[in-house]
Parts: C-alpha cells; sequence; structure tokens
C-alpha cells in the first residue's frame, strides 16, 4: 500500500432507471473528487441506475459503454476508480464491482456473492462464487458489496489473501443505518485494514437512505464522514497506521484455524 491514500466516495440520490442522472451526477462528483487531489473513489452499489428490477437487462447492456467511460476518466485524472454496476452473463444479471486503475485499465470485477433475499435480490439477480483482491497502483483492494458486510468470514479471506483496504459500495436503508455503521467499523477493527464504504442517499420506494458514507481505520476510527446529506466525502489512510495496529496487537498473527475451522465446516 502506498505511504498516504487520499480517497474519496460520491455520495447520491441514485435514480432508478435514471441513466442520465445519475451519470451526470457521478461524473461530476469524480472531478471534484479528482481535484481534491484523490488517488481513490468510490460510487455507490447499482451506481448507473439503480435497482431498476424491471429493465435490469436493458441497464446492464449499458454497462459496458458506462464502463468505457469510466476508464477514460480514470486514466485522464491518474485515479483508481471502483463502483458497482449491473453485468449481463449467461446465468442472468450480476450486480458486479469494477475497479479501473488510474491507467483506465479494469484491473478486477467482482461478483455479488450475498444477495439479500429481504428485498428480492434473490429473485432478480444471479449471485457470484468468487471473491477478489485486485493489485492497483494504490495498494491491494479487498471486493465487497453492500450485504456480504454481514459476512465476516468473507471479509477476513480477503485480508488473508493480502487486502489492505476493504471496499464496500452499498445502498444500505436508514432503517439500519446504525449496523451499516457499526459493521464497517468492525470490519476494520477485527481484521486491522482500512474500510471504505460508499452509501447512497435519498428515496427508492418505501425505502429511505441516509449515507452515512466512511473512511475508517484498521483501529476503527473514522477517517471521514458522509453525514446524510448529498455530497462528496475525503478522507486520507496512511498505512502505517495499519502496520502500528498489527505491531501492537498481532491477532492475524495469533490466530488459531485448526481450532475452530472444523466447526465451521460441520455447521456450513
Amino acid at each position: 500500500m502506498n505511504p498516504a491514500v487520499v480517497v474519496g466516495v460520491v455520495q447520491y440520490d441514485v435514480v432508478e432507471g435514471g441513466l442520465e442522472a445519475n451519470l451526470t451526477r457521478a461524473f461530476h462528483g469524480l472531478m471534484k473528487l479528482a481535484e481534491a487531489g484523490c488517488h481513490l473513489a468510490v460510487l455507490p452499489e447499482m451506481w448507473s441506475c439503480g435497482f431498476d428490477t424491471k429493465n435490469l437487462g436493458a441497464m446492464a447492456r449499458e454497462t459496458p459503454e458506462i464502463l468505457a467511460r469510466l476508464q477514460a476518466f480514470a486514466a485522464r485524472e491518474k485515479m483508481v476508480v471502483a463502483g458497482s454496476l449491473p453485468e449481463e452473463v449467461d446465468a442472468g444479471v450480476v450486480n458486479t464491482l469494477y475497479v479501473v486503475d488510474r491507467d483506465g485499465e479494469v484491473k478486477g470485477a467482482y461478483r455479488k456473492l450475498h444477495l439479500f433475499s429481504p428485498t428480492g435480490e434473490d429473485h432478480h439477480f444471479a449471485a457470484g462464487s468468487e471473491t477478489v483482491v485486485v493489485d492497483t497502483s494504490i495498494g491491494r483492494l479487498g471486493l465487497m458489496i453492500c450485504y456480504d458486510l454481514r459476512f465476516p468470514e468473507l471479509a477476513r479471506g480477503l485480508v488473508l489473501e493480502g487486502a489492505e483496504i476493504l471496499v464496500v459500495p452499498a445502498q444500505w436503508p436508514a432503517a439500519r443505518l446504525f449496523h451499516w455503521e457499526t459493521l464497517l467499523k468492525a470490519r476494520a477493527m477485527e481484521n486491522q485494514c482500512f474500510v471504505v464504504g460508499a452509501n447512497r442517499v435519498g428515496r427508492s420506494g418505501n425505502l429511505i437512505y441516509k449515507g452515512a458514507s466512511q473512511v475508517v481505520s484498521p483501529l476503527g476510527d473514522e477517517l471521514a464522514h458522509g453525514g446524510s446529506a448529498d455530497g462528496e466525502v475525503v478522507g486520507v489512510m496512511e498505512s502505517k497506521s495499519m502496520t502500528t495496529a498489527r505491531e501492537h496487537v498481532p491477532c492475524l498473527e495469533e490466530r488459531r484455524p485448526m481450532c475452530y475451522s472444523r466447526r465451521l465446516t460441520e455447521r456450513a
């Protein structure tokens, strides 16, 4: 990981099915983050179209062109950009988190593993099947999306694969905002890594969103917090804080997986 990484989040109201409105808002925010000197920018979950489940196929077919625009932007502004978009595959449509490096190359793509059944995601999306850690020009990113945050074994696995920064775009509703804020910190503290959570604001149907996008340190400190309004969030991650945390409390080194892995396997 680079010694100091300036990271930003674009927190906005993702309009369901509103491609042009969402693209305009997202790229405006990305430009503001570039002007702020950000090395990494993260967009919310399904940032181009929201959960427009009636038109997912059509929305997914727009993704290659949107991704190309994102690549051109990242290369021009020399910035790593991450965000989730609908992707059309043989099994249907998947919720895919793309990471574009500062040279404009797509360095990784992660398909959401855990689909949120209470809102019917499992009826509209196909689930991914692989974890992803991406090597970028700023460091190694472990990729998660929204509901994935509730599965600590996923985050731990990513860190054991070398992830230094966990990137979590989301559409996490206000009714469970306390869970969002707590779990971001928990994933950071238990894995002694940085976590970037990018949430949306606004309303979609009966669901209200209040942002609270965060950049969290390996000690669980808030390096930046987005509040509940539309806007950009910027924080600075210093790699030495991760090194210090792991030296002072070497919990990753002192794990005893052979003592509990069998139990986890038996109950899977």
